[in-house]
């Protein structure tokens, strides 16, 4: 069996469902944050639900344009002279993240007349809600965003909105804290302003997110600075627990009493969150044992590490207690591999890359992709 993602459709309409309520409930627009869902071939289910997108390349802006149907809210850390007519060609909104970046490209954006996006800062409140360092966009010295005291008080001509992104899978009682941030460090530019983008990281889909908190909040945001369009641009949320990935046990080895089911798939090529965030998965069926060395548990007969295929040393995780030892050919699944995986896997090893499918509505499976030696060797052409 060659492993494959598996997004359940009932399960990815049920997410879009409640964005659409909150966001109708709240008055505010939520758009998908490609670095996170990145699945074109399911767009069509997406635009009964949301109208707009957000990139941060060419390439994803381009997806925007040509594959969702409408041009992209854009934001990059650097745009290139070289393909910046591609991100005005297909994006509404572009947001620069620095002053000089602004400097540079807004005499071209303004060139394009009525049609010219509408031009945006991001902006680095100096706060985040975001624990793992890796991902934290406002730590000292981040890359990300003008301070507030780097704005004169007039902000430069054409600048209609500001980005902000500091959540990571965070709750609405961070948004609100976050809010409170961007008041006291930006409040007096927020009247200059047609639109405030409160980035990613907002997991709305989560079991017991405080919704109605959320919309709380907005709503009063929203009274407080009626001239601002709030947009909120998460990429997890949409895809939050709608399929798993599914892989099968090729080998299992035993070294110093810990045994490694090793299988058709990789941490690194397959699962890269899981090592850099880092985080254990869930593994249907399974139970996660977070210190089984420590407690002898990894020498029991149904306790495994997870190997992946990779020659990569650092390639497994562990340790999972199973219902009955695994053998050969057995299927392990890991749970809630939608988001952020499928777009950022890769080949290293040259190993074989899971396929792409969806379960429909009626049951059915429809493989949207698969890969084969030439995906690998074209890379390279």
């Amino acid at each position: 069996m060659q492993p494959y993602y598996l997004l359940q459709e009932s399960l990815l309409r049920r997410n879009l469902s409640l964005i659409r309520r909150i966001a109708d409930e709240a008055g505010v627009e939520f758009i998908l944050a490609f670095k996170a869902f990145a699945l074109w071939r399911t767009f069509p289910i997406f635009r009964e639900y949301i109208s707009h997108t957000t990139a941060s390349s060419p390439y994803e802006a381009r997806l925007a344009f040509e594959e969702f149907g409408t041009k992209a809210h854009t934001y990059s850390p650097a745009y290139e002279d070289d393909t910046f007519d591609t991100i005005l060609r297909c994006s509404s909104h572009i947001s620069f993240n620095s002053l000089t970046q602004y400097s540079h490209f807004v005499s071209k954006v303004k060139e394009q007349g009525p049609e010219a996006p509408s031009i945006g800062l991001r902006i680095n409140p100096e706060h985040s809600e975001i624990e793992t360092e890796l991902y934290n966009p406002c730590a000292p010295g981040s890359r990300f965003g003008v301070l507030a005291s780097q704005l004169p008080e007039q902000l430069p001509d054409g600048i209609e909105g500001f980005h902000c992104h500091c959540h990571c899978e965070s709750s609405a009682e961070a948004l609100q804290t976050t809010l409170g941030w961007i008041e006291r460090k930006f409040g007096k530019w927020l009247g200059q302003l047609k639109w405030l983008n409160l980035g990613g990281g907002h997991l709305v889909t989560r079991k017991g997110y405080n919704t109605p908190l959320l919309v709380s909040i907005l709503k009063d945001f929203k009274n407080k600075y009626p001239n601002l369009r709030i947009i909120l641009e998460p990429g997890s949320a949409f895809a939050w627990q709608t399929g798993p990935l599914v892989s099968q046990v090729v080998d299992i080895v035993e070294n110093h009493g810990i045994k490694t089911a090793i299988l058709n798939v990789s941490f690194t090529c397959h699962m890269p969150d899981c090592l850099e965030m880092p985080y254990h998965p869930a593994v249907r069926g399974a139970e996660t044992l977070e210190d089984a060395a420590e407690t002898g548990a990894a020498t029991e007969a149904s306790v495994y590490r997870l190997g992946g295929n990779s020659c990569l040393s650092g390639d497994y995780m562990g340790y999972w207690r199973f219902p009955n030892p695994l053998k050969v050919g057995d299927m392990v699944i890991f749970e809630d591999m939608i988001h952020y995986t499928t777009v950022k896997t890769n080949m290293f090893n040259g190993i074989h890359h899971p396929a792409l499918k969806i379960e429909k509505l009626d049951g059915s499976i429809q493989t949207l992709r698969e890969y084969h030696y030439e995906d690998y060797r074209d890379r390279m052409d």
